[in-house]
């Protein structure tokens, strides 16, 4: 564990403020969830939760049957990096973090789908040479984004059809609702 030297005291209702420097640096935003764990040791250990993790046996079958029936890559994340893989290394993406513009994406609540004649390829994962070409967010009820389905670029000009956009966007939504019960 990496000690930070701030201590913080617990108010009569048993509350702590987590600070803004850690929130920052965990990508911790207002309304997330923290799942808590006690050690045996007796540290109290807080860890950013994520609904989609939880679905993660379901989300490596979804990549595995969409890259199948799309004949392309196939990316899920949550909030924070990547869960799931399918046609393409599983090292290569596996717990990679999410790029900015991908958080970007996500929070906008809407889609993302590269067209002809546009320029607006990004970079979905940290450090990874691939751009996204299909971007589907997983939307819980009152609009909270759990994360989302990708599909890769090919090559730089990848375009996805009609069809294949709707069966990711589908994925999301079928992700969305096991999440919601």
């Amino acid at each position: 564990m990496k000690t930070t030297g701030i201590v913080r005291r617990i108010d009569d209702l048993g509350r702590i403020v987590i600070p803004k420097e850690i929130r920052r640096t965990l990508h911790i935003r207002d309304g997330d969830s923290l799942e808590i764990f006690t050690d045996r040791d007796g540290s109290v250990v807080f860890r950013k939760y994520s609904p989609v993790r939880e679905l993660s046996p379901f989300a490596e079958q979804y990549s595995e049957v969409l890259n199948r029936t799309t004949s392309l890559p196939i990316l899920i994340c949550d909030r924070d990096c990547v869960i799931a893989v399918a046609g393409l290394s599983c090292e290569e993406y596996m717990d990679r973090k999410i790029s900015s513009s991908l958080d970007g994406i996500m929070e906008s609540h809407k889609g993302f789908f590269l067209q002809e004649n546009n320029s607006s390829i990004f970079q979905a994962i940290e450090g990874a040479e691939s751009k996204a070409s299909v971007v589907a967010p997983i939307l819980l009820s009152g609009n909270d984004v759990a994360g989302c389905v990708i599909a890769i670029a090919q090559t730089p000009s990848s375009i996805a059809n009609e069809t294949q956009i709707k069966q990711i966007e589908m994925v999301a939504e079928i992700m969305a609702r096991q999440v919601r019960g």
